[in-house]
Protein backbone atom coordinates (compact mmCIF):
# COMPACT_ATOMS: atom_id res chain seq x y z
CA UNK A 1 0.00 0.00 0.00
CA UNK A 2 1.44 3.33 -1.03
CA UNK A 3 1.07 6.14 1.46
CA UNK A 4 1.13 9.71 0.29
CA UNK A 5 2.47 12.40 2.53
CA UNK A 6 0.09 15.14 3.50
CA UNK A 7 2.86 17.69 3.13
CA UNK A 8 5.59 16.17 0.98
CA UNK A 9 9.20 17.05 1.74
CA UNK A 10 10.69 19.44 -0.76
CA UNK A 11 13.99 21.27 -1.06
CA UNK A 12 12.14 24.53 -0.45
CA UNK A 13 10.70 23.25 2.81
CA UNK A 14 14.09 22.05 4.00
CA UNK A 15 15.66 25.41 3.13
CA UNK A 16 12.86 27.25 4.94
CA UNK A 17 13.36 25.14 8.08
CA UNK A 18 17.10 25.85 7.96
CA UNK A 19 16.53 29.60 7.62
CA UNK A 20 14.05 29.59 10.50
CA UNK A 21 16.50 27.65 12.67
CA UNK A 22 19.24 30.19 11.91
CA UNK A 23 16.88 33.06 12.75
CA UNK A 24 15.98 31.51 16.08
CA UNK A 25 19.63 30.87 16.94
CA UNK A 26 20.52 34.44 15.96
CA UNK A 27 17.72 35.75 18.17
CA UNK A 28 19.06 33.77 21.12
CA UNK A 29 22.63 34.86 20.46
CA UNK A 30 21.74 38.55 20.14
CA UNK A 31 19.29 38.57 23.03
CA UNK A 32 20.28 40.38 26.21
CA UNK A 33 22.11 38.21 28.71
CA UNK A 34 19.15 38.25 31.10
CA UNK A 35 16.81 36.70 28.48
CA UNK A 36 19.15 33.95 27.23
CA UNK A 37 18.27 31.37 29.93
CA UNK A 38 14.56 31.94 29.35
CA UNK A 39 14.86 31.64 25.56
CA UNK A 40 17.05 28.56 25.90
CA UNK A 41 14.41 26.95 28.09
CA UNK A 42 11.69 27.77 25.58
CA UNK A 43 13.77 26.26 22.77
CA UNK A 44 14.50 23.11 24.77
CA UNK A 45 10.80 22.71 25.62
CA UNK A 46 9.72 23.26 22.02
CA UNK A 47 12.27 20.79 20.67
CA UNK A 48 11.24 18.18 23.25
CA UNK A 49 7.58 18.63 22.32
CA UNK A 50 8.49 18.35 18.63
CA UNK A 51 10.44 15.13 19.19
CA UNK A 52 7.58 13.61 21.20
CA UNK A 53 5.12 14.54 18.47
CA UNK A 54 7.37 13.02 15.79
CA UNK A 55 7.68 9.83 17.87
CA UNK A 56 3.92 9.63 18.33
CA UNK A 57 3.30 10.10 14.61
CA UNK A 58 5.90 7.48 13.72
CA UNK A 59 4.37 4.93 16.09
CA UNK A 60 0.80 5.58 14.95
CA UNK A 61 1.86 5.29 11.30
CA UNK A 62 3.60 2.02 12.03
CA UNK A 63 0.45 0.62 13.71
CA UNK A 64 -1.70 1.62 10.71
CA UNK A 65 0.71 -0.10 8.30
CA UNK A 66 0.48 -3.47 10.03
CA UNK A 67 -1.50 -6.08 8.09
CA UNK A 68 -5.04 -6.90 9.20
CA UNK A 69 -3.99 -10.37 10.37
CA UNK A 70 -1.44 -8.88 12.75
CA UNK A 71 -4.02 -6.43 14.09
CA UNK A 72 -6.55 -9.23 14.57
CA UNK A 73 -3.99 -11.27 16.52
CA UNK A 74 -3.37 -8.23 18.71
CA UNK A 75 -7.11 -7.89 19.45
CA UNK A 76 -7.70 -4.88 17.19
CA UNK A 77 -10.17 -6.60 14.87
CA UNK A 78 -13.17 -4.39 14.21
CA UNK A 79 -15.01 -6.90 11.99
CA UNK A 80 -16.74 -8.50 14.98
CA UNK A 81 -19.92 -6.54 14.24
CA UNK A 82 -20.28 -8.30 10.90
CA UNK A 83 -19.69 -11.91 11.85
CA UNK A 84 -22.07 -14.73 10.98
CA UNK A 85 -23.31 -14.70 14.56
CA UNK A 86 -24.19 -11.00 14.40
CA UNK A 87 -26.52 -11.72 11.46
CA UNK A 88 -28.45 -14.47 13.29
CA UNK A 89 -32.15 -13.70 13.30
CA UNK A 90 -32.02 -11.40 10.28
CA UNK A 91 -35.62 -11.27 8.90
CA UNK A 92 -34.80 -12.27 5.33
CA UNK A 93 -38.36 -13.42 4.53
CA UNK A 94 -39.85 -10.06 5.51
CA UNK A 95 -37.11 -8.10 3.71
CA UNK A 96 -37.10 -10.18 0.50
CA UNK A 97 -40.02 -8.28 -1.16
CA UNK A 98 -38.19 -5.02 -0.50
CA UNK A 99 -35.01 -6.38 -2.10
CA UNK A 100 -36.89 -7.38 -5.23
CA UNK A 101 -38.56 -3.97 -5.70
CA UNK A 102 -37.07 -1.36 -8.07
CA UNK A 103 -34.65 1.06 -6.41
CA UNK A 104 -34.23 -1.26 -3.46
CA UNK A 105 -31.39 -0.75 -0.99
CA UNK A 106 -28.55 -3.22 -1.17
CA UNK A 107 -28.41 -6.28 1.05
CA UNK A 108 -25.22 -5.02 2.69
CA UNK A 109 -26.98 -1.83 3.75
CA UNK A 110 -29.80 -3.90 5.26
CA UNK A 111 -27.27 -6.06 7.08
CA UNK A 112 -25.66 -2.90 8.45
CA UNK A 113 -29.06 -1.63 9.56
CA UNK A 114 -29.68 -4.99 11.24
CA UNK A 115 -26.46 -4.76 13.19
CA UNK A 116 -27.30 -1.21 14.28
CA UNK A 117 -30.78 -2.37 15.29
CA UNK A 118 -29.34 -5.20 17.38
CA UNK A 119 -27.07 -2.67 19.07
CA UNK A 120 -30.06 -0.57 20.16
CA UNK A 121 -30.34 2.20 17.57
CA UNK A 122 -33.86 3.46 16.93
CA UNK A 123 -35.60 3.29 13.51
CA UNK A 124 -35.36 7.04 12.85
CA UNK A 125 -31.59 7.03 13.41
CA UNK A 126 -31.11 4.01 11.17
CA UNK A 127 -33.34 5.43 8.43
CA UNK A 128 -31.55 8.77 8.52
CA UNK A 129 -27.96 7.49 8.61
CA UNK A 130 -28.36 4.60 6.16
CA UNK A 131 -30.85 6.30 3.82
CA UNK A 132 -33.47 3.59 4.30
CA UNK A 133 -37.25 3.92 4.27
CA UNK A 134 -38.54 4.35 7.83
CA UNK A 135 -40.91 1.33 7.61
CA UNK A 136 -37.96 -0.88 6.68
CA UNK A 137 -35.96 0.43 9.62
CA UNK A 138 -38.96 -0.17 11.92
CA UNK A 139 -39.25 -3.74 10.62
CA UNK A 140 -35.58 -4.41 11.34
CA UNK A 141 -35.71 -2.85 14.82
CA UNK A 142 -38.85 -4.82 15.74
CA UNK A 143 -37.26 -8.04 14.49
CA UNK A 144 -34.07 -7.25 16.41
CA UNK A 145 -36.05 -6.74 19.62
CA UNK A 146 -37.94 -10.02 19.08
CA UNK A 147 -34.65 -11.77 18.41
CA UNK A 148 -33.07 -10.29 21.54
CA UNK A 149 -35.94 -11.42 23.77
CA UNK A 150 -36.00 -14.88 22.20
CA UNK A 151 -32.27 -15.36 22.76
CA UNK A 152 -32.58 -14.15 26.36
CA UNK A 153 -35.37 -16.66 27.04
CA UNK A 154 -33.66 -19.53 25.20
CA UNK A 155 -31.73 -22.05 27.32
CA UNK A 156 -28.02 -21.42 27.22
CA UNK A 157 -25.63 -23.89 25.61
CA UNK A 158 -23.00 -23.12 28.22
CA UNK A 159 -22.83 -25.21 31.35
CA UNK A 160 -22.03 -23.65 34.71
CA UNK A 161 -18.67 -24.67 36.08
Amino acid sequence: MTRTALLPRTDRGTALCGVLLLLVLQTVALAPAALRPFLSGVLIGASTAGLLLALLLALSGRAADRPLAARAAAGEDDTQWFSARSLEGFPMEQVRPLLLSPGAPGLNRLYTAWVFATHGHDPQWIAHHLDLPTPTARLLVAAARRHATSTLNAPSDRRPQ
